[in-house]
């Protein structure tokens, strides 16, 4: 029952904040007792569900998330394909830091950026955005994350993204590094299928209730909220330090 709600609420916060849930379901796997890379395990497979469902629900609403997410996507796929490597290699405990780290830097940039811009969003070169996937896909799926709490930060800094359409792009990318993290971490044989598919399932339920929510808010108080999860996770993961 426990994972039941877990899934419920990281489907929850993948729907509403566009993330693949990682950062929220580690953090409290983490207090349950789970040790770091079997909650990266559970995590990923339970980012497989909320991230296919969330995108077909967003993509209903905004069809102008594909084309740079498939570019960006099949970087994440490459990147995340090698975390069955990293993840038994090295040490739970320096994931830990790297996890905490990314969620600094995604807390300062998110909080200097503004949630909707009026410039026309930057077209980049498709290598680009190949090897920006490609690292950020490494990264996450090492860390049990989708990889958009990396990747939203750029789209609204960098690209011009509104925050709103930044958080569903960021989600369809968290379906190719998910989905090459679960193969990997399959293949290596530190997968936790019947913990992760509970999670996953339960998750759907979240994952819909987030994204109705999400079209409702306004882009100002969206950005609040983004940045107080953040905060909030940041604020778990120092204290399980």
């Amino acid at each position: 029952m426990t994972l039941v709600l877990f899934g419920i609420i990281t489907g929850f916060v993948s729907g509403f904040f566009g993330v693949g849930g990682g950062m929220v379901l580690i953090p409290m796997l983490l207090l349950y007792g789970f040790d770091m890379k079997s909650s990266v395990a559970i995590s990923i497979m339970q980012m497989v569900f909320s991230s296919i469902y969330g995108t077909l629900l967003n993509y209903k609403k905004n069809k102008k998330i594909l084309k740079d997410g498939m570019v960006l996507g099949i970087g994440g796929f490459l990147g995340g394909a090698l975390s069955g490597i990293i993840v038994p290699n090295v040490d739970g405990q320096y994931l830990k830091y790297l996890f905490l780290f990314i969620i600094l830097l995604a807390i300062i940039r998110v909080y200097l950026t503004s949630a909707e811009h009026t410039k026309e969003v930057k077209k980049h070169d498709v290598v680009a955005l190949v090897i920006v996937g490609f690292i950020i896909g490494m990264i996450a799926m090492s860390i049990g994350v989708g990889g958009s709490v990396m990747l939203t930060p750029i789209l609204v800094g960098y690209m011009f993204y509104n925050l709103k359409d930044a958080t569903s792009l960021g989600l369809f990318f968290v379906i190719f590094s998910s989905v090459a993290g679960f193969i990997s971490l399959s293949a290596s044989g530190n997968m936790l299928y019947n913990e992760g598919f509970i999670v996953g399932i339960a998750s759907l339920i979240g994952v819909y209730i987030g994204i109705k929510v999400k079209n409702i808010v306004h882009l100002k108080s969206y950005k609040a909220l983004i940045l107080a999860l953040y905060t909030l996770i940041l604020i778990s993961i120092l204290f399980k330090l």
